[in-house]
C-alpha cells in the first residue's frame, strides 16, 4: 500500500459561499463529487451517505471522539471522514482502493493539517497493526490508543472485513471498538438470537468476543445511489476474554459443520467433524438432537474448547 497523502497538497481555494454552506469550510459533498467525477461503483459496492447530519451520527457512535485516532475503510468522497473530525478525532487513517476519490481526500487532509493519513490499496489484504505502524511519526499512533473503526463498508467485503477483524489475534485486540455500516439483513444477523432464522455463524463468532447491538438504521433513501434494502449501523466492543475461552479457527469449524446442515440435529450435521458427535456433545452439556440455531453463542464456544483438546 501507497500514502499518497503524507504530504497533503497547500490548502484548496473555496468558494466563500461554499464555506458558509459546511461547518468545516470545505465544499457539500454533492459538489465534491460532481467535481471529481465520483459516481459510485456497483463493482467496488459503494453507496455515499451525502447528508452532514447522518454521518456526524454515525461519527457519534461511541460519543465524542476527544482525539481518538480512527480507521476508517472506504471513505470514497470522504463523507463520514469530515464527520469523523467534526466530532473531534485526532487523527484519522484511511484505506481506499479507488484511486478516482484520492484528489478528494486530498483536499480534506489539507484542511486538517497532516492528521488524515490515506493508504491506497485494498483494506481486504491489509495489515492492520504494521498499517498504522507506518502511518508516519506525525501519525502519534501507540498500540495502547487502541483506536476505533468507523466505516460505511463497502458491502460487497463488509461480512469478510468484520470476520478479519473478529479473528484478531492476540485478544483482545488492538482496536477499541467498532461502528460498522451493514446491509440490514447482514446487521440482524450479527445480533441475531438463538432460536431465530436470522441466527448463524457470523452471529456466534460477533457475539462471542464482543458486545454488538443495531446502533441505527437507515432507508435505501439515505444513500447515493440508494441500495435495495435498508441499512444499519452496528456497534460492537470487544470482550475482554470472551467466555469460554478459545481459538476462532476451530470455532469457525464447529459452526460450520453445525450451520451448514441447520435442519438437521447436531448429532447428524456434526458428523462430518467427528465420528462420535453425540460424545462431544454429552461432555459440552448440549442436547444432542438441537439443531444449531436453538445453541446459544457459549454453547458453541464450549464446544469448539472440547473438540480443540480433543
Amino acid at each position: 500500500m501507497t500514502n499518497p497523502l503524507s504530504n497533503p497538497p497547500s490548502k484548496p481555494s473555496i468558494d466563500p459561499e461554499i464555506n458558509r454552506a459546511s461547518p468545516d469550510g470545505l465544499p457539500p459533498l454533492r459538489e465534491v463529487i460532481a467535481t471529481h467525477g465520483l459516481d459510485a461503483k456497483k463493482s467496488l459496492g459503494q453507496n455515499f451517505i451525502l447528508d452532514l447530519n447522518i454521518t456526524r451520527r454515525i461519527a457519534r457512535a461511541f460519543g465524542p471522539l476527544d482525539g481518538r485516532t480512527v480507521v476508517e475503510v472506504g471513505p470514497g468522497p470522504g463523507g463520514l471522514t469530515r464527520a469523523l473530525f467534526l466530532e473531534g478525532a485526532g487523527r484519522v487513517i484511511a484505506v481506499e482502493r479507488d484511486q478516482r476519490c484520492l484528489p478528494a481526500l486530498a483536499e480534506i487532509a489539507a484542511r486538517y493539517h497532516g492528521r488524515l493519513t490515506v493508504h491506497d490499496g485494498d483494506a481486504v489484504k491489509a495489515d492492520w497493526p504494521s498499517l498504522l505502524r507506518t502511518s508516519g511519526p506525525e501519525a502519534g499512533f501507540e498500540a495502547a490508543d487502541h483506536p476505533l473503526i468507523i466505516a460505511n463498508l463497502p458491502y460487497n467485503v463488509a461480512s469478510v472485513l468484520l470476520t478479519g477483524w473478529l479473528e484478531t489475534e492476540p485478544w483482545p485486540p488492538w482496536y477499541g471498538g467498532l461502528a460498522l455500516m451493514f446491509q440490514r439483513e447482514v446487521a440482524d444477523r450479527l445480533v441475531a438470537a438463538p432460536g431465530s432464522k436470522a441466527y448463524g455463524r457470523l452471529s456466534v463468532l460477533t457475539q462471542w468476543r464482543t458486545d454488538a447491538r443495531i446502533e441505527m438504521t437507515l432507508g435505501p433513501s439515505a444513500f447515493v445511489p440508494p441500495p435495495k434494502i435498508s441499512s444499519a449501523v452496528v456497534k460492537m466492543i470487544p470482550r475482554a476474554e470472551p467466555l469460554p475461552a478459545g481459538r476462532p479457527g476451530t470455532l469457525a469449524r464447529v459452526t460450520a459443520a453445525a450451520f451448514g446442515q441447520r435442519r438437521k440435529m447436531l448429532r447428524q450435521s456434526l458428523k462430518m467433524l467427528t465420528a462420535t458427535p453425540e460424545l462431544l456433545l454429552r461432555e459440552a452439556d448440549i442436547d444432542p438432537e438441537l439443531r444449531a440455531e436453538m445453541v446459544p453463542v457459549a454453547g458453541f464456544a464450549r464446544l469448539a474448547d472440547i473438540f480443540s483438546g480433543r
